[in-house]
This record gives C-alpha cells, structure tokens and sequence, in this order.
C-alpha cells in the first residue's frame, strides 16, 4: 500500500505523455509485491494419506529336526565365575558333560578361569554340549563329545606371530594413555624400561607428549593368547624425542639402541620401580618423621603401595638380604667394585634370592613394604660409591657398549624397517595398524 501510494503521487507530478510509461513500469512492480505476498502459503490444501496394509504368503517350510541343528556362543570370563556359571550363560544344560568337566583330571585348568578370555563352546538346540574350546595361556583345553563320552585334552596354543603398532598422547599417565589407546599394561611397562634411563616416568610426562610403538601379539585361531616384546618405539617427551629400536646380537640376546645404534641401557637405571612418587629426596638435613630428629637423607624415597615390584637398577651379586635396623628388610647390590645399591623397608625379599647370587638389570629383587623405620609402604633407595652416599637423580650414569662396527651393517638393516613403521604412525596420528 505504502509503494502504491508513493507511485500514484509520483504519477501526479509527470506530464500526461509520461504517464502512460509510468503505468507500464509499476505492472511488474505489483506482480512482484503479489509474489511476494502469496509464496509462502501457496500449498493451503490438506494432504490425504492412505495407510494400505498388504498381507504376505509366507512360503512352507519343511520341518527339521531341531536336536541335529547346532549353536555355538562365545562367553568372555567374568570374575566370580565358575564352570557352572559359564555353562549356564553358553546356554548349556548337560548333566552329562557337567560331570565330565567335574571328574576329568584333564578338566582341571578349566578351573583356572582367568577374567577376559573366551571360552567357546557348540551345543545343540535343546542344550546338550558338542565341543568347548579354552585357550588357558598357552595351553589349550579342548572338550569334544564322543558319542555319550567326553574327550578332553590339552595341547600347546598354536600361535601365530603378528606386528601390530599404535600410538597415543599423554592426558594424565602413561597407563592412562595405553588404556586409551587399548595397549596391554604388559607393552606400557616395556615402554616404561626402554627408556628410564632417559625419561624419568615419576617426574618428567606433561600433557601432549606422544609416543608410538611396534609390539608383537601372538594369537591362536584369532584369539590373541599373550603380548610379547616390544620391537621399536617412540617417545616425546616435553618436546624431545626418542627413539628404541630393538636387535638381536647374539641367539637369545638383545637389547634396545636408538636409531644410529647407540645402546639406550646405561649401567644404572634412575629408578628401582616402575611407577611411583617422590616422597622424600635426597637431603643433608631432613626432619625424621619417626625418630623426630633432623639428620641427613642420603637416598631417595619412592611412595607405592605394598608388593610393588622392586628391581635392581643394574647387573651385580647380591652381598646382603635380611634385616638391618632402620632399614628392615633390605637387599644390598654390589656392581663391579666400586657401586653399591641400597633397597630398604621391604615387605619381603624375591623368593630364592641369596647372598652370592648374580643379578641382571631389571630383576625383581624384593617387594615394597614399611619394614624398619617407616610411617607408611614405600621404598628406601641409596646409590654410593665406594660407600660414599651419592644423589641417584644427579649423579651421572655410565653408558654401555654401542653395536660393535661388524653388527653395524645388520643392525641398519634392522633399524630402517622399524623406524619407516614409527614415521609412518607419526606422519598419519592412527591409533592403531595391524
């Protein structure tokens, strides 16, 4: 209304030959408004809708016998289990075959049920057990019926050899991380070895730092039975990278060297476990929470709860065990000549570990506990040379042997397919590939 008022003044105002042309051009004007104005609500019919219901033939079908027809299931092991709990969730109602499983010494490592593995079994339609399959580590309980019998056996796991890899970031921990990305805690604590001499686990992660990793996983039949050895990994830490590679130098022997072949191992490891805490560090003068008193601290403290693994930071011959005072139970590593190492306040020491025996790195020596002088479960750990007292964060470790120049060759050859398979994760951030 407003334009056609405004047009018809306009028209008012033009001489009478114009008007004529003026009329021509508000045509289309007013078809446009009109268009505008009806658009929206152009479909103002109601729409029918017609529900049509149309009846099928199903085709005869032929009446089978349902005690030939047969089923198999998979039931993963809870806790709490037992294999009359797992029979009834695979469906299975055999009193024959329970009793089998009962009375079959065979039997008896089905007993061993072990949370989150699988046990399959086929049974017929009415619930009467054919077979069931247990990979048991590496063993495999087998139970086939054999008319009204059962034969059961067990038989090694054939396994077949897979290379897998993944990688992920750090959010909170490490364990967090491999948890995130579906690593077993097995290939974390590997991680967590090849490179503690370089990266201190307790002290040193920050979020975004990322790692990579090459591990082999052995399966039977498709169900993988156990995780096995690292091959290559990848770790950045605040911003520095590290690189593990590992070779084979002799039959049965190995170890892990960066890229170039330079030995990651270092005669001492920083710490004695795997993941713990700093509660109390090396110090002239520390309060005593026990005796009250301030006097000197010359080891490290590492806060973790009883029975966690303690290990010998480097290879050597254990020259004591038993009590000692404040210490409690401790163990006493002697390597070389000069370096000796301290493991205080046990729970207990390993079974079968005697004055005199030989020690490799990495050997569980001992558990820990609050043993002696101790307010609460944690481990005493000292460094000295030549019974000096020594800081083991500060203190500079030795290296070992580099790969010898006639493994060098091999070596290379090794290294360059593990470390394409580490570029290859790092360039393209997949969580995992087969």
């Amino acid at each position: 209304m407003i334009l056609t008022h405004k047009i018809a003044r306009l028209i008012g105002k033009v001489s009478p030959r114009h008007k004529l042309a003026a009329a021509v051009i508000a045509v289309p004007c007013f078809s446009v408004v009109a268009a505008f104005g009806i658009a929206p609500d152009t479909l103002v019919e109601k729409v029918t809708f017609n529900n049509v219901v149309q009846e099928l033939t199903l085709p005869d079908v032929a009446q089978s016998d349902d005690s030939a027809l047969t089923f198999t299931r998979e039931e993963r092991i809870q806790r709490g289990d037992t294999v009359a709990s797992l029979l009834a969730r695979l469906q299975i109602e055999d009193a024959v075959a329970s009793q089998a499983l009962r009375n079959n010494p065979q039997a008896r490592a089905l007993y061993q049920l072990i949370p989150g593995k699988v046990v399959r079994a086929t049974a017929t339609a009415d619930g009467k057990l054919v077979n069931l399959r247990y990979l048991n580590g590496a063993n495999l309980v087998a139970v086939e019926r054999v008319g009204n019998d059962f034969v059961i056996k067990q038989d090694a796991a054939q396994l077949e050899r897979r290379v897998l890899m993944k990688s992920a970031e750090i959010r909170n921990s490490l364990f967090g991380a491999t948890d995130a990305a579906g690593l077993p805690d097995t290939v974390a604590t590997q991680i967590a070895d090849i490179f503690s001499t370089d990266i201190d686990f307790h002290r040193d992660l920050r979020k975004g730092d990322r790692f990579s990793v090459v591990y082999e996983v052995f399966y039977d039949r498709g169900e993988p039975v156990r995780t096995g050895r690292v091959q290559a990994a990848e770790f950045t830490n605040q911003g520095k990278t590290y690189t593990a590679v590992y070779f084979n130098y002799a039959e049965n022997e190995g170890g892990y060297y960066t890229a170039d072949g330079k030995n990651l191992r270092k005669q001492f490891l920083r710490s004695p476990l795997e993941f713990s805490r700093i509660t109390s560090g090396f110090s002239t003068a520390r309060f005593h929470p026990v005796l009250q008193s301030w006097r000197a601290h010359k080891g490290i403290d590492y806060g973790a709860p009883t029975g966690t693994r303690v290990k010998a930071t480097a290879d050597g011959v254990v020259e004591m065990t038993g009590r000692s005072g404040g210490y409690g139970n401790v163990v006493v590593l002697r390597h070389q000549t000069k370096y000796t190492t301290w493991y205080g306040h046990l729970s207990a020491v390993a079974k079968g570990l005697r004055k005199g025996n030989r020690v490799m790195q990495g050997d569980v020596i001992g558990y820990v506990g609050a043993t002696g002088l101790a307010t609460g479960p944690h481990l005493h750990y000292e460094f000295r040379i030549n019974d000096v007292h020594q800081n083991p964060l500060k203190v500079a470790m030795p290296a070992a042997l580099p790969i010898t120049p006639e493994l060098k060759p091999k070596f290379d050859q090794t290294a360059k397919v593990f470390v394409e398979r580490l570029n290859l994760l790092r360039t393209t951030n997949l969580a995992r590939l087969d």
